[in-house]
């Protein structure tokens, strides 16, 4: 089969770096310093409306998958700048995978500056920056709560999911491809015994819908076998048999959609947040003022430029692809995502149910409010819970 072609094979790298493993991490990876305020206790901060957020909040228990993520106006919530200006450091895998959007856009739109906030992005490996957000070396870090963070805050790191990033727009097909045999249909497979390629690990976020997946086809995560491959390698091994199915992500899975040889089985749930923003001490209870703002401007770009269906603009798509140094073919090439800031009920229980299923966490499940922090959010947008 011939080699993906170069955009192809970018995707592919964006890919792979942004499902890196997160192993468990131990005490003697972090040492938290005094400047981290670990384990500070978070008080309750007073909650003001918005102006132009009468919308800016959803019920977290709605899981339905039609359900329209929360939106402020264009331009809301407006500016509060701090009185002080303040660094904030984030850290992320890649710098230019698109659920990354908001956040490059909020940088060249100039709205964090709004806040007086000067925000750094740093380049990291997630394993290499969950230890230093821990510490406090680090502020933000844009990933997801996969077994290493969950195994971190068992250990007594203060982190918390404080944003989530996006879901699926309908027409994605991000997600479980299967190779059919002759004849067979999507409903007939069955994955039990069979080989998944794969670029991530049993500690990833996707191992949650991937489970959903397998069940559907007779299988569990101890019935398959797992061939991790590299970032070019996935969709050629399962186009020349080397793998039975595999999770192809965006612009990847087009290259097989609409072909009969192949079933979409299932992707990430619609409507379901499975990553975003992490907090450290630093902004949790040192700054919780610039934890506020930075949510703020994000939200704010999310609000005036990711309302819709940001893809019908054309010139927008060509401004994208020069944040996120991305052909502008390329980001058209796949449905816009569903930017979403909010984290739904239940969404870290099922994440930890995955990991335990894939025996990459021990011990009893963390209550939500050791993983998640909506408060955030909510005092960005004006809504007491």
């Amino acid at each position: 089969m011939p080699a993906p072609g170069p955009f192809l094979t970018r995707a592919l790298a964006t890919a792979v770096t942004l499902l890196g493993v997160l192993g468990p991490l131990t005490a003697c990876d972090v040492q938290t310093s005094d400047s981290a305020h670990s384990g500070a206790e978070r008080k309750a901060r007073p909650i003001a409306p918005v102006a132009g957020c009468a919308k800016g909040w959803t019920d977290p228990s709605d899981l339905s998958e039609d359900r329209a993520p929360a939106r402020c106006e264009p331009g809301a919530p407006a500016p509060k700048p701090l009185k002080k200006k303040t660094k904030v450091v984030v850290s992320a895998s890649t710098l230019n995978a698109e659920y990354l959007a908001p956040l490059q856009i909020a940088l060249a739109k100039g709205e964090f500056v709004k806040e007086n906030l000067d925000v750094e992005v740093k380049l990291l490996p997630t394993p290499d920056a969950l230890p230093l957000l821990a510490k406090g070396d680090i502020d933000v870090q844009y990933a997801a709560p996969e077994a290493g963070v969950l195994n971190g805050i068992r250990q007594g790191f203060d982190i918390r999911w404080v944003a989530g990033n996006f879901s699926p727009a309908p027409g994605s097909k991000s997600g479980f491809w299967a190779r059919l045999r002759p004849g067979q249909t999507a409903d007939e497979v069955g994955l039990k015994d069979r080989t998944v390629g794969t670029l991530i690990g049993k500690g990833s976020v996707i191992m949650y819908p991937m489970e959903k997946v397998l069940a559907k086809h007779q299988a569990d995560v101890d019935s398959v076998r797992f061939q991790q491959l590299g970032p070019a390698e996935v969709l050629t091994a399962l186009k020349n048999g080397g793998v039975d199915a595999a999770w192809l992500l965006d612009p990847v899975w087009r290259e097989v959609d609409g072909d009969a040889g192949y079933a979409f089985l299932g992707g990430q749930p619609r409507g379901e947040p499975l990553g975003g923003l992490l907090f450290g001490p630093d902004l949790l209870t040192g700054d919780p003022d610039a934890g506020v703002a930075f949510l703020r401007a994000y939200i704010r770009t999310v609000n005036t430029y990711f309302a819709g269906d940001y893809k019908k603009d054309k010139a927008f798509v060509k401004e994208l692809g020069q944040a996120l140094k991305t052909e502008p073919d390329t980001l058209a090439a796949v449905p816009s995502l569903r930017m979403d800031w909010e984290i739904r009920d239940g969404t870290a229980d099922r994440l930890q149910k995955a990991y335990a299923a894939a025996g990459v966490t021990e011990g009893d499940p963390l209550p939500e409010d050791r993983v998640v922090d909506r408060s955030f959010y909510a005092e960005a947008v004006g809504h007491k819970p």
